[in-house]
């Protein structure tokens, strides 16, 4: 999301869910379900060389994307907070993706955060053509929550459109460091944000304010027409979660994470207390804990 200057327009920006979101996909042509098909990573060939191994150790670390990982309402309301980012946050209590593979000294001077609360995917070329010029080891990218999280479900960001601006966005990594590694989390299931959330009247009262209203108006109903439009949400974050699969596969040095993010079971004491939706510290950690162990196997996620 783009960062508010004013509450209205924060609030609007809480609909990037970046947030727990936080937290990848499919239509499958030639891919297994781990991303590591015949195109995929240690499956992909260029000019009959076998595809280069993962570096389970990178040495710098740039991160993309939204307002999850900004750190959006980790710290205060309607804020941006950097420093509890699970990518290339600072805070002890996070142990960020950069802390746990760079150490606290090296993760300060060899990590940079290009995330903007409120982006999109049409936004993720231009950050990551931004990223690639500090040429990093390793790239983190966490999008998609605010193209599923829109004023209404109809407004939610086609796939063929998502699939387009993720396509643009490696392009543009690779025209300048074609050596950086790439690390994928899945949009998280912001359906299961919702039923976390739901029975808080303290949450649903925030989320009347303009929250993710795709998914989020009417929090309190289960009637079939507000049970449908979560539903439709949902799919086109599935939708969206198999595109980033299925591009990631195309690409040597490319690790989704399986939908690790997505599967992961968000409970109300790892949400932002201001939102109920982000992630607070307790769930920016969970975060770094998932990805530091996906990038460190070496192999990627079954």
């Amino acid at each position: 999301m783009h960062h508010p200057t004013a509450p209205r327009r924060a609030l609007r920006a809480l609909a990037g869910a970046g947030a727990a979101a936080v937290v990848l996909v499919a239509g499958v042509t030639g891919c297994s379900g781990d991303g590591s098909g015949p195109d995929g990573e240690h499956g992909a060939r260029v000019a009959g060389h076998p595809a280069p191994r993962w570096n389970t150790s990178p040495g710098s670390i740039a991160a993309v994307g939204d307002s999850i990982t900004r750190g959006f309402d980790a710290c205060s309301v309607l804020a941006d907070c950097p420093e509890a980012s699970w990518a290339t946050g600072t805070d002890p209590e996070v142990r960020s993706l950069a802390s746990r593979l760079l150490g606290e000294t090296q993760a300060a001077t060899e990590s940079w955060n290009y995330a903007v609360t409120g982006s999109r995917m049409a936004d993720l070329p231009a950050q990551l053509a931004a990223a690639a010029q500090h040429r990093p080891d390793l790239v983190t990218v966490m999008v998609g929550s605010n193209d599923a999280c829109r004023p209404t479900a109809s407004a939610m960001t086609p796939v063929a459109d998502f699939r387009a601006g993720f396509e643009q966005g490696l392009a543009a990594l690779r025209a300048v460091s074609p050596k950086t590694q790439v690390y994928v989390s899945s949009v998280p299931d912001l359906q299961r944000l919702w039923q976390q959330g739901k029975d808080s009247p303290v949450g649903r009262q925030i989320w009347k304010l303009g929250i993710c209203q795709s998914m989020l108006a009417e929090p309190d109903s289960v009637g079939p027409a507000a049970t449908a439009r979560r539903e439709q949400v949902r799919a086109r974050v599935v939708a969206y979660n198999e595109v980033l699969r299925e591009v990631c596969a195309k690409d040597a040095l490319c690790r989704y994470d399986g939908g690790a993010v997505f599967q992961f079971p968000f409970t109300p004491e790892q949400l932002s207390r201001w939102d109920w939706f982000h992630p607070g510290k307790n769930g920016q950690a969970r975060l770094a804990e998932l990805a530091h162990r996906q990038v460190t196997s070496p192999e990627p996620p079954a």
